[in-house]
């Protein structure tokens, strides 16, 4: 008799959920991992990601702070120096500017100033991006910033697995690690296990989400589902688009996208951020770099303007959308033939 070995059982789980499983089993395997941030203890966070932690592990281990970002994470800081694991919440992107001082100054630079004797492993978390309706401050999309500083890492999930496998992955991490939250996709659902989630690779691994032949969308976050929607009605003009979801964006993987690249010969580089001065600018010139001879167009980038985030009302057009990536698109194709 031959025994069938049972599935392990799935079932719709929120991003959102996700993340807060992985600092419940990040801090179950590591006492010496301890969260920190507003609001993320009594209430369990404003969007309740570090819901039920306190209960689970007491007020020492999942702190309420004051709102002093900067004292946040120069509090961590310290934590971090006497052998602890913190993961700092701040609870909004554009809240994060009064703690960049402190992460430009010690974080990044703690490890390589002490000649690599004194790792911080210390992971910020920071919700970010638009697409839900909220006001100025609460919407930004700063991972500019974050990649232009050396010496931390930057990551962000766009599905419910990698949002639970990433994480734990920075946190287990020696070296600071940015962790970008997408707003908009905290209550997006998957089929999921968590008491058997799916290993996730280390940081700095892409993926293609979707394989194509036409041209190749590079993006990460928030713009992947949008992407996929974009390449699903590209069908209908005959084009045939390859997504690759960076997950990282440091370290960056530039072996999977160039690949994905010298394959199609065309390449659109889509997020929120603004153009001049976003992430899409270093992506691009990445490419062009490497794929110089396979390409067929110049790079093109697709991204939010050029101004500060517009009130909720205007967003829609503000954001990436599928019209503006199918433009694109279209545009590389007459650059091809012209």
């Amino acid at each position: 008799m031959t025994t069938v070995a049972a599935k392990p059982a799935t079932k719709p789980a929120t991003m959102a959920q996700a993340l807060g499983r992985a600092l419940r089993d990040s801090m179950a395997e590591d006492p010496s991992v301890h969260v920190l941030g507003e609001d993320v203890g009594a209430l369990g966070g404003v969007f309740r990601v570090t819901d039920g932690l306190t209960a689970e592990f007491g007020e020492d281990r999942c702190t309420d702070t004051p709102l002093a970002e900067a004292g946040i994470l120069g509090t961590a800081v310290g934590m971090a120096m006497y052998g602890l694991r913190p993961v700092v919440e701040m609870q909004f992107d554009a809240f994060a500017y009064p703690a960049f001082e402190q992460l430009l100054s010690h974080v990044a630079k703690m490890r390589n100033r002490t000649r690599g004797t004194m790792p911080l492993p210390i992971t910020v978390r920071v919700p970010y991006g638009g697409g839900i309706g909220g006001v100025e401050h609460h919407s930004d999309s700063s991972e500019a910033y974050y990649m232009a500083t050396p010496g931390l890492h930057v990551v962000t999930p766009a599905t419910v697995a990698d949002a639970y496998g990433l994480l734990r992955a920075s946190i287990a991490s020696d070296d600071p690690v940015v962790f970008l939250e997408p707003k908009r996709l905290y209550w997006s659902k998957a089929d999921w296990n968590p008491e058997a989630p799916s290993p996730v690779e280390p940081i700095g691994r892409a993926v293609v989400r979707r394989p194509g032949r036409s041209a190749t969308l590079i993006t990460y976050g928030p713009s992947v589902p949008v992407c996929l929607e974009a390449a699903e009605a590209a069908r209908a003009e005959g084009w045939d688009l390859e997504v690759v979801d960076l997950r990282s964006l440091v370290p960056f993987d530039d072996e999977t996208v160039a690949a994905s690249v010298r394959r199609t010969g065309r390449a659109v580089v889509v997020h929120e951020s603004n153009g001049f001065g976003g992430p899409g600018g270093e992506i691009a010139a990445r490419v062009t770099e490497r794929c110089f001879h396979h390409l067929e167009a110049p790079v093109l980038r697709v991204a939010g303007f050029d101004i500060p985030y517009p009130p909720p009302m205007l967003e829609k057009h503000h954001l990436p959308g599928v019209d503006r990536i199918l433009d694109a698109v279209a545009r590389l194709q007459w650059e091809a033939e012209s």
